[in-house]
């Protein structure tokens, strides 16, 4: 209707443009241009009118929702946002304790709490810990000069650190009473200034070079039972 009311209204616009001006054809072109202006707006007009009535049409109350968050300073969520610190299903557990020492000692604790036969009277868990600080200085902190021998290799573990002098000096002698003879090594250990000498010969000198010092302290894999026996108060402390 409002359309049908437009075109009627630009049909007389001739005849309101000659009754106010002078009839000339500027007054008539502008009347015209401004009836078809008014015609749009009025179209436009109904046009939203008629499509806030219609309600297959898009809302715009999402997309001002979306500017209000944006305005509060606030980001849209979605269904796949999480919160900081979740856990997504596609992660695994998460296993690591965070320090070496501390996740030797945890696993050695677990293995007593699971034993029913745990002498409590008899375990020594500070004592492991003792033992885990030896290895520590010695693994990183000891300065290692290694010379090449016949058949081998000789080492020289020392430290202006009296602290780690004396984890040197327990660990290098006690890993020769145990581990003498392993993969036809013959290992000995003597006491020098500063820490100790570790000398290792064998049928393939190159190999036992190639480990190096800390490599060979390594070979055996003993430490595991070794740690376990310590704990449970079965042995001395040392290497």
């Amino acid at each position: 209707m409002t359309r049908f009311l437009s075109i009627l209204a630009l049909l007389a616009l001739p005849t309101v443009s000659y009754a106010h001006g002078d009839g000339s054809a500027d007054g008539s072109a502008h009347d015209m241009m401004s009836g078809d202006h008014m015609m749009m707006d009025d179209a436009d007009m109904g046009d939203h009118e008629h499509m806030g009535d219609n309600e297959d049409m898009p809302a715009h109350d999402d997309h001002m929702m979306s500017d209000d968050a944006h305005a509060d300073g606030q980001m849209p969520m979605t269904s796949t946002a999480q919160m900081p610190g979740m856990q997504s299903e596609d992660t695994g557990a998460i296993t690591e304790p965070g320090q070496s020492a501390f996740a030797a000692i945890q696993e050695i604790v677990a293995h007593l709490l699971a034993d029913p036969d745990t002498d409590w009277n008899r375990v020594n868990i500070e004592g492991l810990r003792q033992h885990l600080i030896d290895m520590n200085n010695v693994t990183l902190r000891a300065k290692v000069k290694e010379d090449d021998i016949e058949g081998g290799a000789r080492f020289e573990a020392t430290s202006d650190d009296p602290e780690v002098t004396a984890s040197i000096r327990a660990m290098v002698p006690a890993h020769v009473a145990t581990m003498n003879g392993v993969e036809g090594w013959k290992m000995s250990a003597e006491e020098i200034s500063g820490g100790s000498v570790l000398t290792v010969t064998g049928a393939d000198a190159q190999k036992i070079r190639a480990l190096g010092f800390i490599g060979i302290l390594t070979v055996g894999a003993h430490h595991q039972p070794h740690h376990l026996a310590m704990a449970k108060g079965e042995m001395m402390m040392g290497h």
